[in-house]
């Protein structure tokens, strides 16, 4: 009895795993499978859905028909692409040279394959319209809007921009950033410090004015309060308003509680004299 040979077996075991990895096909939960049927569209498995949680997906095994059905994977996650440095002017005529990025993810595999074709060519796309959507917002800025709180509404702005082309690529922008947006080196960054200088100097020199026209006012409206008050209160006891008023003149005459005379002069005079009348007390 004579053994047959290995090799029909072979071929057919090989032959069998060609069929069946045509027939299944196993989707990741990081990726989409857009089914291509005889080079058409046909079907999504595993799209992207906001909010859905890990394992609960369309992710798994997935049947096709051999020979006609072929998978394009397309990436779940979020991407991203980098925008070439820019020249930017902005409102106070600064040239910045600015280094941007943006981050998206792709939301209609069916979209994004019948405009693009591929998940590359969506970030080539948009990226000359992150420079455009960049150098508009910018220039209606002055520099100072990249260092404040205001940054933060430019961001915005350029992202909901970009969003709009987007979606026609079947993509979603998830964020935009500005990496670096810096002057040019050289004679142009000096000449722009020194403006910077000068207009926080001018600056200063408004505070100060404008502080110091509002202290004139403070203090006068404080000398008025003050002297309406004293008037007040003297007018009340004139005699103690008398006898006040000579006690400060006798303590910056002679200097006593420990203060010196504001004078260097020697005064004499008669114990009876009008002006030490308060010594001798009321009658």
């Amino acid at each position: 009895m004579t053994m047959r040979s290995p090799i029909p077996w072979a071929l057919g075991l090989i032959a069998l795993v060609i069929l069946l990895s045509s027939i299944f096909a196993v989707v990741p939960e990081t990726k989409q499978a857009l089914i291509v049927r005889l080079g058409n569209p046909y079907a999504v498995v595993n799209k992207y859905e906001p909010n859905e949680t890990f394992g609960h997906t369309g992710a798994g095994l997935i049947a096709r028909i051999p020979f006609v059905d072929n998978v394009v994977w397309i990436d779940k996650r979020v991407l991203d692409f980098d925008m070439q440095r820019q020249p930017v002017l902005s409102t106070d005529q600064l040239r910045l040279e600015v280094d941007a990025f943006a981050r998206y993810r792709i939301v209609d595999p069916l979209r994004m394959y019948v405009s693009a074709g591929s998940e590359e060519r969506v970030g080539e796309a948009l990226r000359p319209i992150l420079g455009s959507a960049l150098r508009n917002e910018l220039g209606t800025r002055p520099f100072s809007a990249l260092l404040s709180p205001e940054r933060g509404a430019v961001m915005h702005n350029i992202q909901a921009r970009l969003n709009r082309v987007a979606r026609q690529y079947g993509a979603q922008i998830v964020d935009v950033r500005i990496k670096r947006a810096d002057l040019p080196s050289g004679t142009p960054l000096e000449s722009a410090f020194q403006r910077m200088r000068t207009a926080r100097q001018q600056e200063a020199l408004t505070l100060r004015a404008q502080g110091g026209q509002q202290a004139q006012i403070i203090r006068a409206d404080a000398d008025a309060q003050a002297s309406k008050v004293y008037a007040e209160s003297f007018g009340k006891d004139p005699d103690f308003y008398e006898f006040y008023r000579a006690m400060q003149s006798y303590r910056r005459t002679f200097g006593v509680d420990g203060q010196e005379a504001s004078g260097e002069s020697t005064v004499i005079l008669s114990p009876d004299n009008e002006y030490l009348r308060q010594f001798k007390g009321r009658p």
